[in-house]
C-alpha cells in the first residue's frame, strides 16, 4: 500500500474478530519495529507478543481496552540502556520505544492488520503481572488483529485541524 494511503486510512480499532494474525504478517510487523531508528543505535526496545489465554487474561486484568484483540504487543524498553541528552533531564527510552511502536502500527496497517495504541493501564502492575525484568519499563500495549464486522473509526477520526493551526514557521 502507498505510504500516504496507510497513514490516511489507519485508525484505532476498538472491536476485533477472533481471527488470528498470520505469522508472516506478525513477523513483518515485528521486523518494522526492529528496523526503527534509536538514539545511538542502542536498540533498547523489547517487544512481548501476548497470544496465550493466560497472557491475554493478564492484559484484561490491567486494562479494559483489549477490545477482543487476539494478539497484543507489549512495547517496553531497557531503562538502563538509554542515551541521556544534554541537560540530563531527558533520555531516549520513551522516545525510542515510541518510534518502534509507531513503525509497528504503520506496518500493521500496511499488512492489512488493525491495531490500537493502549496506554489506559498501570504499566508497573502489568510489568509485575507479566514478570518483566526490573530494568524494563512498559511504554504501551498494542492490540493487533482484524476488525470485527461493523467496526470502524470513531466519528471524529477524520477531523483534523488545519495545518496553519498546528505549524509555525520561524
Amino acid at each position: 500500500m502507498e505510504f500516504k494511503e496507510v497513514i490516511k486510512k489507519r485508525y484505532s480499532c476498538k472491536k476485533y474478530s477472533d481471527r488470528q494474525v498470520e505469522e508472516e504478517k506478525l513477523n513483518a510487523i515485528l521486523e518494522a519495529g526492529r528496523l526503527a531508528p534509536t538514539a545511538k543505535n542502542l536498540q533498547e526496545q523489547h517487544i512481548y507478543v501476548i497470544r496465550s489465554a493466560e497472557g491475554l487474561a493478564k492484559i484484561d486484568a490491567t486494562t479494559p481496552c483489549r477490545y477482543g484483540a487476539p494478539t497484543v504487543l507489549v512495547v517496553a524498553f531497557d531503562k538502563e540502556n538509554v542515551f541521556t541528552y544534554p541537560g540530563e533531564k531527558r533520555d531516549s527510552g520513551i522516545e525510542d520505544a515510541t518510534i518502534v511502536a509507531t513503525h509497528m502500527i504503520l506496518a500493521a496497517a500496511d499488512e492489512g492488520v488493525d491495531s490500537c495504541w493502549l496506554n489506559f493501564l498501570d504499566p508497573e502492575k502489568l510489568a509485575a503481572d507479566l514478570g518483566l525484568p526490573e530494568n524494563e519499563e512498559i511504554l504501551m500495549v498494542m492490540d493487533l488483529g482484524y476488525a470485527a464486522e461493523g467496526a470502524g473509526p470513531l466519528p471524529n477520526h477524520f477531523s483534523r485541524k488545519p495545518l496553519e493551526e498546528t505549524v509555525t514557521y520561524m
